[in-house]
């Protein structure tokens, strides 16, 4: 099963291994390894799928102090030393989720529209739900057509109950009425979406920060988790996002989407590096399993081909 899940990441970093590390092991073929060259190709490569600028900048001096002392003998020391360095900057956002003894533990998801933010709560619920928790959703996206229904139909999937309102109503209301059905249910965590909404403007952003408030009302230390949901395959638009959402709204975690559908799955390393924020979860496929607990190792040895000799 362990294998399994495995092959399923790694083939759902396809786009970005070979567009990363391929490109960095063909690259390399036939050259020397003390040639400033080589280090100008794996930078190039690494920007290229948008590792971003701090990130590849510690990842090429990293390499730069290893040359230096003769390490980059073959490139499967080079591979060996690229490995510790992506670790280095991914182990620090290693922090699986953890539904504390807070009841109800309220995960309150944010995010622009198209990141994959309510499928990511469905399978979320799914997850929670095999681990014996009891869960209930809050369909606070009244602006979303079909937002309501798509939630709903997660939720009779998985015999999970919905709390609704009517499209355009107030979401901070509807949200508040699903805390208190939790409460008289003894339900253990409530996921709350929220209306999709672009980083850029500032009055949605705001009603983000009176749905937080309004939950603080029905519980001061709530909410417990502010998951904020982003789209791989935008690159680093995605990390501009992350840093605007930071400032409304204090995200506790970030979980990144759709890893399978793009080139620009190094936008991870970004994140990791300039926000240090948890990383709970990647989406690397459509299969309910495929909305997976970030673990850097795993990540990191998807990505990796190291070549031959």
């Amino acid at each position: 099963m362990l294998s399994s899940l495995f092959t399923r990441l790694k083939n759902g970093l396809t786009k970005t291994r070979q567009h990363m590390t391929q490109a960095i092991a063909n690259s390399l073929l036939g050259e020397k390894f003390t040639d400033a060259q080589i280090l100008e190709e794996i930078e190039t490569q690494l920007l290229m799928a948008d590792v971003g600028v701090k990130a590849t900048e510690k990842i090429i001096d990293q390499l730069i102090q290893e040359r230096a002392r003769n390490n980059l003998r073959d490139a499967p020391h080079l591979f060996e030393i690229l490995n510790t360095a992506l670790l280095d900057i991914l182990k620090p956002c290693e922090h699986p989720l953890a539904v504390s003894s807070h009841h109800p533990y309220v995960i309150l998801m944010v995010g622009i529209n198209g990141a994959g933010k309510t499928t990511t709560i469905g399978k979320l619920a799914k997850r929670l739900q095999s681990e014996g928790k009891t869960v209930l959703l809050a369909a606070g996206d009244t602006f979303r057509a079909a937002a309501i229904e798509q939630l709903q139909v997660w939720g009779e999937r998985n015999h999970i109950p919905v709390i609704s309102g009517i499209p355009g109503g107030d979401s901070a209301a509807i949200i508040f009425d699903a805390l208190n059905a939790a409460k008289a249910r003894n339900i253990d965590v409530v996921i709350a979406d929220t209306a999709g909404r672009l980083h850029t403007q500032q009055h949605l952003m705001d009603e983000l920060a009176k749905i937080k408030r309004v939950i603080r009302k029905f519980d001061n230390s709530a909410p417990h988790e502010v998951m904020l949901v982003l789209d791989a395959g935008i690159g680093q638009n995605a990390l501009q996002q992350a840093k605007q959402f930071q400032a409304s709204v204090e995200v506790s975690g970030i979980t990144v989407t759709k890893l399978d559908g793009t080139a620009k799955g190094g936008i991870v390393f970004a994140m990791a590096e300039e926000l240090r924020l948890p990383i709970r979860f990647i989406g690397v496929g459509e299969a309910i399993d495929d909305l997976r607990p970030f673990e850097a190792n795993d990540f990191v040895r998807a990505l990796l081909t190291v070549p031959e000799e």
